[in-house]
């Protein structure tokens, strides 16, 4: 029997019920004299470390599950096992937000180029101005300037932010620069995307649940047969590995027909994946379906998909303004949507709880839903079930 996804969609993003989305608790809260309860964070994380590398032991290496293991760590927030949704956190905490004026928020993203990064500033900049905040949003040129990220989340350390929101190119290129933050009782929230093993708090939707949804949906709609391609993000990024394994993954746990005959990376880009897209239609004439890591690189399979003539399904995952265009007009046949506006404005939340003194899981599971030409129209706050938060001073 197949492992339904799509029908408990809703519960597992807000709910955070399955087992694939999880973390272990933990603070970095600051009082009036900047103290920190880093070392408490540290230990709680390094417990859920030891409880996934017991549960390896037992199902097999998970290397390929793309945990980070910067300064030796290691942590995927898909995987481990205390997650909570913002409706846990609030029943948890109660429903206010306790600001105070001069707290400091610094923003680390990756290109604006890219519509998804450009919402998720915006979603950033409308909690900040809810919450009466100063923030700080600092973004890359392109989608591989590591060295960039480095150096301004070094310098925003060093303007004495009250917390850094990082979404890393990689897992790797901000590791150096958070630790410098943790030592300076800087609060470290990782959102979506590259993964920060040092960071006090994960926030993002569960990337390998954003293949398996691919997956299903995929299955759905050919009868759970045929030839199906893979077009991956970044190798280096967490999330892209994610969403391909949750993808493979789908497909073998469900003992599916459909058989995945190329995957490649695209880098995250557009030009790169329409011509992946070129090769596979001559290559393999029986495509079905073809998974994008992004929306981005879904758009431009699309134009090679188009301009071939080919009866082909893409699938991307972001759920961007041009995606939801794209299937509108019955191009993009779906997206897997993370809400990135609504996902600043959890991050927001958490990072000014933690600030606080709450105490939070290291994983904060954010919305995510799969979106075609059924509900491409419904309201995003309406699929999710949203209710904003409620800042108090």
């Amino acid at each position: 029997m197949k492992k339904k996804v799509l029908a408990v969609l809703l519960t597992a993003a807000m709910a955070v019920s399955l087992t694939a989305c999880g973390a272990n608790g933990g603070s970095n809260s600051k009082d009036g004299n900047g103290s920190s309860d880093t070392q408490t964070q540290e230990s709680d994380r390094d417990a859920s470390d030891g409880a996934e590398n017991s549960e390896e032991g037992e199902n097999g290496s998970e290397d390929s599950k793309g945990q980070g293991d910067a300064g030796g760590k290691e942590f995927n927030p898909d995987k481990a096992e205390d997650a909570m949704s913002i409706e846990e956190i609030r029943e948890k905490n109660g429903a206010e937000v306790p600001v105070e004026a001069d707290w400091k928020l610094g923003v680390v993203m990756k290109s604006l180029s890219n519509e998804f990064w450009r919402t998720l500033q915006e979603g950033y900049e409308a909690a900040a101005e809810d919450a009466g905040l100063t923030i700080d949003i600092q973004a890359t040129t392109d989608e591989s300037d590591e060295t960039g990220q480095q150096t301004m989340t070094e310098a925003l350390t060093t303007q004495g932010v009250d917390a850094l929101l990082m979404s890393p190119i990689s897992d790797s290129n901000l590791t150096s620069a958070v630790e410098s933050a943790n030592d300076a009782d800087v609060l470290t929230v990782n959102v979506n995307d590259g993964l920060i093993a040092e960071a006090n708090h994960y926030v993002g939707p569960n990337a390998y649940m954003n293949g398996q949804l691919a997956a299903e949906w995929i299955s759905n709609k050919l009868g759970d047969e045929g030839q199906v391609a893979i077009v991956v993000g970044m190798a280096k990024a967490f999330a892209a590995r994610e969403r391909t394994e949750g993808f493979k993954d789908w497909i073998a746990d469900n003992n599916s027909k459909m058989e995945i005959v190329a995957e490649q990376n695209a880098d995250w880009d557009r030009q790169k994946s329409k011509e992946l897209a070129n090769t596979w239609i001559t290559q393999y004439p029986e495509l079905k379906a073809i998974f994008c890591n992004n929306d981005d690189m879904a758009l431009g399979v699309v134009e090679a998909v188009e301009e071939s003539g080919s009866d082909i399904l893409v699938v991307g995952v972001d759920g961007i303004g041009e995606a939801y265009d794209s299937i509108r007009a019955g191009k993009l046949d779906a997206t897997v949507d993370s809400f990135p506006f609504y996902m600043a404005q959890v991050a927001v939340e958490c990072t000014l709880r933690s600030i606080a003194g709450q105490k939070l899981p290291s994983a904060v599971a954010t919305p995510q839903a799969l979106i075609d030409s059924e509900n491409v129209d419904k309201d995003a706050a309406e699929i999710i079930n949203w209710t904003a938060p409620a800042y108090t001073k």
